[in-house]
């Protein structure tokens, strides 16, 4: 991988990355899109990374479909699919690397509900930085708090890594796309969208001028009442996640359980 992303490099050819855990959907091929529009060669990289599974179950169950996630890759005329083994990345075990970690933003919201997690999300989006040697890389915002994250990693480690932020890619009833929703049941599946629906009415009702504490209650229980098992949610700043302040933008996260399925959403606040 190295080796092909030096020799694009020294053709003066612009390289666009994307990095996944695979099981595509039409989320990812967005990313992949908007990479292909912005660079000359596209990489992808699949791996299913165990350093950001809190949980070992939630890491056995990820859904693996590599051979349909080539096929897709190929048909979008991508340049190259990195898919390193895990003893390729972590040659020494999980336990004993050297790591990379954000302090303040990896401890909030969902660093606070799923310890480790950003340090495992901040290394290996390092060590795949490193190995593509990228100009720029693409990330969803669906993943709001990882994708302010990693720019913040950039720009602290002088990363030569321009980061580009894609919309939200949803269903028609407004879920967000996520590998995670195949594992949900055709009631959990109906009553999914209303994560969206909520942290959307919260975040009009924080436009107008609404109390934030009293907005985060009130989703909780409406989250609560719809059949979830909510674990926050929060208006913030969409600059670092603090408190909103006056005259910067906003943002309403949210996270939620319907069986042993984790979802998460977030609306800007206009």
């Amino acid at each position: 991988m190295q080796g092909r992303s030096r020799l694009w490099t020294q053709a003066g050819l612009r390289i666009g990355f994307v990095p996944t855990m695979g099981n595509l959907h039409a989320g990812h091929l967005d990313l992949v899109r908007a990479a292909r529009r912005i660079a000359d060669r596209v990489v992808v990289s699949i791996f299913v990374n165990p350093l950001q599974f809190d949980e070992a179950a939630d890491f056995a169950a990820y859904p693996r479909t590599l051979e349909a996630d080539l096929a897709q890759l190929e048909a979008l005329g991508v340049d190259a699919a990195f898919v390193p083994a895990e003893s390729t990345l972590y040659p020494r075990s999980r336990e004993g690397i050297a790591f990379v970690e954000v302090p303040e933003l990896s401890d909030v919201l969902e660093g606070a509900h799923r310890p480790g997690h950003f340090r495992g999300v901040t290394t290996v989006v390092a060590k795949l930085f490193h190995l593509v040697g990228p100009d720029v890389a693409v990330f969803g915002e669906k993943d709001f708090q990882q994708l302010l994250i990693v720019r913040r990693m950039v720009a602290d480690l002088d990363f030569p890594i321009e980061i580009v932020a894609r919309p939200t890619v949803r269903e028609p009833d407004g879920l967000a796309m996520s590998s995670r929703n195949r594992r949900l049941d055709a009631q959990q599946r109906a009553i999914a969208p209303a994560l969206y629906r909520v942290l959307r009415e919260t975040a009009e009702a924080a436009g107008a001028g609404g109390e934030p504490d009293e907005l985060e209650r009130n989703a909780m229980d409406r989250l609560a009442d719809a059949g979830f098992r909510p674990e926050y949610v929060a208006v913030r700043s969409a600059e670092d996640l603090g408190p909103p302040r006056a005259g910067e933008p906003r943002v309403v996260l949210g996270a939620a359980r319907l069986g042993d399925v984790r979802l998460i959403d977030n609306v800007r606040i206009s």
